[in-house]
């Protein structure tokens, strides 16, 4: 079972652009991967095309041989880019001996530990700006049966935090922490903003609403820097979706600079490698929480590694993505009481309708995260998607 052809498609998704990645058999298997990279998209497309001449012919099945001899064999190792073409190939294929084999990946990576995830919902906050506003988007969404909420409450900071803007993102966190009661969890985005200094403050000022975690509270550039976070702060302290591949992680872990990971999956190497990386923190006894603001075949891909993974922590899902998501893939995703269930259908159980992701070609989107326009509303007339109990016609936002 050679490997005939790679494709990759990139589409408009409103606040980014997602890329599927297709692979192809010279008998008749597809599989289909996701490199969504966010803001290098032309370059990611370039990067999928130089690894073609080193990929094609292959044996489909062979998915650690390809990573190992296609990275080997990368002079200009890591990276976003590089990374991020070679996990949407590696996702792509794993899809492929899914299929050849009839069984979710799931299967062929150890068996189920659990039929269930915990899900923790992102964008649920469109459009809000005030504390008033987020506190009441999140009412809504809880009341929607979510148990988990994640934002970021900094507005434009970077670096620094004035005593004002302290003391509004206090306020947000406050508020939400009132409407939704103690019960919910509370997990706090940071996007990369600050220095150490910054970062311990803000996590001592949060402290008293009990947050799950600080999400990425340091640029991540610098390792040492988020070590001296986790060492003095008073929330715990998660990071990862910017560390490519287990050796990145590996010096990660090993300065005990974080107390959840954040593998994201398309930009650390794919499947089986997040597998590897998740191991290394089952050693150390860190969980994981494959990071996922991203598209619906790293939706499904990151189901099945939840389902096998045994210190896995909790699932992140986009709540309001356009209704463009339920026409561009099959995708089903079924949520009860708080949670997703990890479906069973072979590969990864997801099918991408190439004819609608070419309605929605690629738009250049500028990063959003230091210029206050992260809960940007979506266009007049759209509607959101999650779960089969929110009503896509007239829903609640």
């Amino acid at each position: 079972m050679k490997i005939s052809d790679l494709k990759i498609y990139t589409m408009d998704a409103f606040r980014t652009n997602w890329a599927f990645i297709r692979v192809e058999t010279d008998d008749g298997f597809h599989g289909w991967g996701e490199a969504s990279l966010g803001t290098r998209e032309m370059a990611l497309e370039g990067c999928v095309e130089d690894l073609r001449r080193m990929v094609l012919g292959r044996n489909a099945l062979d998915i650690e041989k390809m990573w190992f001899e296609v990275y080997r064999d990368s002079y200009w190792k890591g990276g976003p880019v590089m990374m991020s073409a070679l996990s949407g190939i590696e996702i792509a294929m794993w899809d492929i001996v899914g299929k050849f084999y009839n069984q979710p990946v799931y299967n062929l990576m150890g068996g189920k530990m659990r039929d269930k995830v915990k899900m923790y919902a992102n964008a649920w906050f469109i459009g809000a700006r005030e504390p008033e506003e987020f506190a009441s988007a999140a009412k809504k969404t809880v009341a929607l049966g979510v148990k988990a909420l994640k934002w970021d409450p900094f507005g434009k900071a970077h670096m620094t935090l004035t005593r004002s803007e302290m003391d509004k993102a206090v306020a947000i966190v406050g508020a939400v922490r009132e409407a939704v009661g103690p019960d919910i969890e509370l997990l706090i985005e940071c996007h990369g903003r600050f220095n150490h200094f910054t970062a311990i403050e803000a996590s001592r000022e949060l402290a008293p609403f009990k947050p799950m975690l600080m999400e990425e509270p340091t640029v991540p550039d610098n390792i040492d820097s988020l070590r001296r976070v986790r060492d003095h702060s008073m929330v715990p302290i998660a990071a990862g979706e910017r560390f490519y591949g287990k050796y990145h992680f590996w010096d990660v872990l090993h300065k005990e600079a974080i107390d959840i990971a954040q593998p994201d999956i398309f930009h650390t190497g794919g499947m089986l490698e997040s597998r590897k990386i998740a191991a290394m923190c089952e050693a150390t006894h860190v969980p994981v929480s494959f990071h996922n603001p991203s598209g619906p075949v790293s939706n499904a891909a990151i189901l099945q590694l939840a389902a096998c993974t045994p210190n896995f922590l909790i699932h992140e899902m986009m709540l309001t993505d356009g209704k463009f998501r339920t026409a561009v893939t099959n995708e089903n995703v079924v949520f009860e009481d708080g949670y997703l269930l990890i479906g069973d259908k072979p590969g990864l159980g997801i099918e991408v309708n190439v004819d609608e992701v070419l309605k929605h070609p690629y738009k250049p989107r500028n990063l959003r995260h230091y210029t206050g326009t992260l809960t940007d509303i979506r266009p007049k007339g759209d509607t959101y998607y999650f779960f089969e109990g929110l009503d896509r016609e007239n829903p609640v936002w």
